[in-house]
């Protein structure tokens, strides 16, 4: 179990106060920016199977980590995650009805994280990391800290979020890919070498997920042989590629299920299962609960999913 941070500091209660004005309910909260959610809850979780957009998540009150191949990566008051690539992973949370958690959930926008990589790239101005990342965890900082309380306060008023919020975010964008482990997050972002390679499968695999798909067909297109491609995709994901598209589409189930669109058996359809009864036990074996059990506790601990 991990432990609640210390008490917080000035500028964190103020960043804390304001997220829980725009965040009243248990659950995700949507805000003026669609690309921006706020998450409140007073839940302990223990390895619940996430999958994230890239992006990144800055834990404001409570504590998470993540546990991806054994590495474990925090993101607490005083860390936060970055995403560049969507990865399957374990996540465990610390919070409760006196102090619950607070995190503000950032989807990137991936050309304005790519023109900002090629500027950097460009100017010399980060020091070389050739090993692409998919996760990272980092320090929070000062710079952090200040465009989060400037993007919670234009949340606050829908004019300032129209006209203020597009530039927000580029410069949040920004003071990520520019923080310590940020050569990592654009070695991943480029899509150069065998990693870019990878992540072009796997923005494929996120359009195509409910198709048939094949490994080899995948391998192909990347030019690499199958063992090449599932070398480099397990470095760089974590998972075998069978593994991978199994995890993605079962997640795109749970919210499927969640959201209430389609029967059970039309949801497994959807997401590229033939047989509705190998869904059902691939379901319960990854989240530990049978896609009805899910589905309730998904709203009960995230309210709306979107």
């Amino acid at each position: 179990m991990i432990a609640l941070p210390n008490p917080i500091n000035r500028e964190r209660r103020a960043l804390v106060e304001r997220a829980s004005v725009l965040a009243p309910r248990l659950g995700y909260n949507a805000t003026a920016l669609a690309r921006v959610r706020i998450l409140r809850t007073e839940a302990v979780l223990h390895n619940i199977p996430v999958l994230y957009k890239p992006g990144a998540v800055f834990v404001l009150q409570g504590s998470k980590q993540g546990i991806l191949e054994g590495e474990i990566y925090l993101y607490d008051e005083d860390h936060y995650l970055a995403v560049s690539v969507p990865v399957p992973f374990r996540m465990e949370s610390a919070a409760s009805p006196e102090r619950p958690l607070i995190a503000v959930y950032v989807e990137f926008d991936m050309q304005v994280a790519a023109e900002i990589a090629m500027h950097l790239e460009a100017n010399a101005v980060l020091p070389v990391h050739n090993r692409p990342r998919s996760l990272v965890s980092s320090r929070m900082s000062n710079d952090i800290d200040d465009v989060l309380l400037r993007l919670l306060k234009a949340l606050a008023d829908p004019a300032e979020a129209h006209v203020l919020g597009a530039a927000i975010l580029r410069e949040l964008h920004y003071r990520v890919l520019v923080g310590p482990q940020g050569s990592a997050m654009i070695a991943a972002l480029r899509q150069q070498g065998s990693a870019g390679k990878i992540s072009r499968s796997l923005a494929w695999l996120r359009e195509h997920y409910g198709s048939e798909i094949s490994i080899a067909d995948l391998a192909k297109d990347a030019g690499m042989s199958v063992a090449s491609y599932h070398a480099h995709f397990k470095d760089l994901t974590g998972s075998s590629p069978i593994q991978y598209v199994k995890a993605m589409r079962l997640h795109e189930a749970r919210l499927m299920i969640a959201r209430g669109e389609s029967t059970i058996a039309e949801v497994a359809a959807l997401v590229g299962y033939v047989s509705p009864a190998q869904f059902s036990r691939d379901f319960k074996r990854h989240f530990g609960r049978t896609a009805s059990q899910e589905s309730a506790w998904v709203r009960r601990h995230l309210g709306e999913v979107g």
